[in-house]
């Protein structure tokens, strides 16, 4: 078990309507091993963003527990811990396909790539090479590096996102809609770093409205409505 998820709650209270409570899921409980792909399912609305954004943090949960193994062998509860101990993990082991890229105005593609291997420890000649690897197998070009992703198109903008997540090869990723904005070349190209990345032992969570990448890149699947897990092609 790398995480668990156990009776976990998220309501979101409105206090510029008078604190209305507005409800997103409840009762979630479920694990990930090593190397699998668990995917949240489940109709528009119902929360499956709002999970993956309660383990990253984003979100605070209103209810429930977040056990995560760390590479030390520790385990600590993501949805209590404070939040230099969520940076910290961050930094070091997970990451984050989002659904919108978020990146600081006027940083280069390149660097937004070799800034987190550098953070690791990764000198900047190798950063850049693995960096330029990972770009140009993805379709970005040399023309691209030194441009700033907010002249990217989507697809280029989503390409980009989902290379930051994986660069550093982290223990657990949150994947949400990793390839919806991708057409078909590039989509297979996504799903098999995905691929290679569930292979080498990391641990995902993920969500997919794209049929396709659920059947091929899912293990099991938890159904957000009926709170239990599901075979992938049910």
């Amino acid at each position: 078990m790398l995480i668990e998820i156990k009776n976990l709650k998220k309501e979101f209270t409105m206090h510029i309507r008078g604190g209305t409570v507005i409800p997103s899921f409840s009762g979630v409980s479920l694990k990930v091993e090593r190397g699998q792909l668990l995917a949240i399912t489940g109709p528009s609305g119902i929360g499956k963003s709002s999970l993956l954004k309660c383990v990253y943090r984003t979100y605070l949960p209103t209810e429930g527990e977040i056990l995560y193994e760390k590479e030390d062998g520790g385990v600590i509860d993501l949805a209590q811990a404070d939040d230099r101990e969520i940076i910290g993990i961050r930094h070091q082991e997970m990451g984050y396909v989002s659904q919108f890229f978020h990146v600081l105005p006027r940083v280069p593609a390149i660097d937004i790539l070799m800034d987190p291997l550098m953070e690791r420890g990764t000198d900047r000649k190798e950063a850049r090479e693995r960096a330029e690897e990972l770009l140009e197998y993805a379709g970005l070009g040399k023309t691209l590096w030194e441009m700033y992703p907010s002249t990217f198109s989507g697809g280029e903008k989503q390409r980009l996102n989902i290379l930051h997540a994986i660069i550093t090869k982290p223990r657990f990723l949150l994947l949400d809609e990793p390839t919806a904005s991708l057409d078909r070349g590039y989509k297979g190209k996504i799903m098999d770093l995905i691929t290679e990345l569930k292979s080498e032992g990391t641990a995902m969570l993920g969500v997919f409205h794209d049929q396709d990448a659920l059947h091929t890149l899912s293990d099991i699947r938890y159904d957000l409505v009926q709170g239990e897990y599901c075979d992938v092609k049910n």
